[in-house]
């Protein structure tokens, strides 16, 4: 596209940050707004698979994330209290590919760091409200009562409960509460691995490596529980030394990493949804991330798709003759993947987080023997990598790896 857009960006995650970057390299005038005073992160650990990674590179930013992040090379789990592996899933079916365990703060920072660098406009403390048209432009409103100037395109990165996209979708029963802690050094946990112990569906724990951090001194461990969002507040009546009983039983090893949790405020409750907005687009208007599309972390995705989709944004726009041209083809080059990690999501998410007890039986039978086999385990490290469906091929990218010198924790 030889025009160049006046693009207003709405929320500085990282589809918001992604965005922002793609689309004022390509020459057009970036403003970011953010709803908090100064722009943090929300949240503990993540995954970047390979395809998030691809977007990282084209940014110049991999490398500086994988400084400060936890290589993953296998996901791993066992039911309790039989001990059976349930889940094993290696990296190394696809070659050279490896995932990273990062906290959202880093994340955050590399990305937003980069916008500063690259001199893009962020306003704070902007609480967006709507995104009204005028004619062929959009101005956003804020809760102060305050206006926008007038943009050519509006870009929703708000996440899953965006004032500017419909209400859709559903509320999913289960949550997580999310802890960063000090890795354990010397506690038996894989410092290559998310690991996991489950019991049935209703109950899981798992520990995440994230790296030393941006400005970090040490390797740091994500540690979740899943929680029914109904069962919040008895978790709270119950107190700590309750809860610490119970994960500790369940998996002994996380001793001393239940050590370092001495108050409820440690823990931040991450809730979850299931939802796909119809229509992404509309005029002066796009929806991306969990904007346009949210589900539930099992296959840990939700980042990775959001960049994906923030390079599709840009490469349609650059590739298109108009603006409704360019937000007609970020669709089409973005749907297909979407709608089929939407449905794995929300096939897979009753087998791990739920109260049934049919499909975690089978589970406990099935799924830990399927990853011992050449075709299944590379088709389950195809589907953990983001890679089902070749979600890259038409945005003409190649998978993201991590380089050699990318810090490794001591186990």
């Amino acid at each position: 596209m030889e025009r160049k857009l006046r693009v207003g960006v709405a929320g500085c995650g990282p589809a918001g940050l992604a965005a922002a970057l793609l689309l004022r390299r390509d020459g057009h005038e970036v403003r970011l707004f953010e709803r908090f005073e100064r722009p943090q992160p929300l949240g503990s650990g993540l995954m970047i698979q390979p395809t998030g990674l691809a977007v990282l590179d084209e940014l110049g930013l991999a490398g500086r994330l994988g400084a400060v992040g936890a290589r993953v090379d296998r996901l791993f789990g066992k039911a309790a209290p039989s001990g059976r592996v349930v889940l094993d899933v290696r990296y190394a079916a696809l070659g050279a590919l490896r995932g990273l365990g990062v906290h959202r703060a880093s994340l955050f920072q590399v990305l937003y760091d980069a916008a500063v660098e690259a001199g893009i406009a962020v306003e704070t403390g902007r609480a967006v409200t709507g995104a009204a048209r005028e004619g062929n432009a959009r101005r956003l409103s804020f809760a102060d009562g305050g206006r926008s100037d007038a943009f050519d395109l509006v870009v929703d990165a708000l996440g899953s409960g965006s004032p500017l996209a419909p209400a859709c979708g559903r509320a999913l029963d289960y949550g997580a509460l999310w802890a960063s802690l000090d890795w354990p050094e010397g506690a038996g946990f894989d410092p290559r691995a998310l690991e996991q112990r489950y019991r049935a569906a209703s109950i899981m724990v798992g520990v995440l490596p994230l790296g030393p951090g941006v400005g970090g001194a040490r390797p740091q461990a994500a540690l979740f529980w899943s929680l029914r969002a109904d069962r919040l507040a008895a978790w709270r009546e119950a107190g700590l030394a309750a809860w610490k009983s119970h994960v500790a039983a369940l998996w002994p090893a996380c001793a001393p990493l239940l050590d370092q949790i001495a108050s409820p405020e440690q823990m931040t409750f991450a809730r979850y949804t299931h939802r796909t907005v119809p229509r992404p687009v509309e005029p002066g208007l796009v929806h991306i991330g969990d904007s346009w599309h949210s589900a539930s972390p099992q296959l840990g995705q939700g980042a990775n798709m959001a960049m994906l989709d923030a390079y599709a944004l840009a490469q349609a726009l650059r590739d298109g003759k108009d603006l409704s041209a360019g937000l007609r083809d970020y669709v089409r080059l973005r749907r297909g993947h979407i709608r089929l990690y939407q449905a794995i999501t929300a096939a897979v998410t009753p087998v791990y987080q739920s109260d049934g007890r049919a499909l975690p039986f089978l589970r406990d039978r099935l799924v830990g023997l399927l990853g011992r086999f050449g075709p299944t385990a590379w088709a389950q490290a195809m589907l953990v990598a983001g890679a089902a469906g070749a979600p890259l091929r038409p945005l003409g990218l190649k998978p993201g790896r991590l380089e050699e010198r990318t810090p490794e924790l001591v186990g």
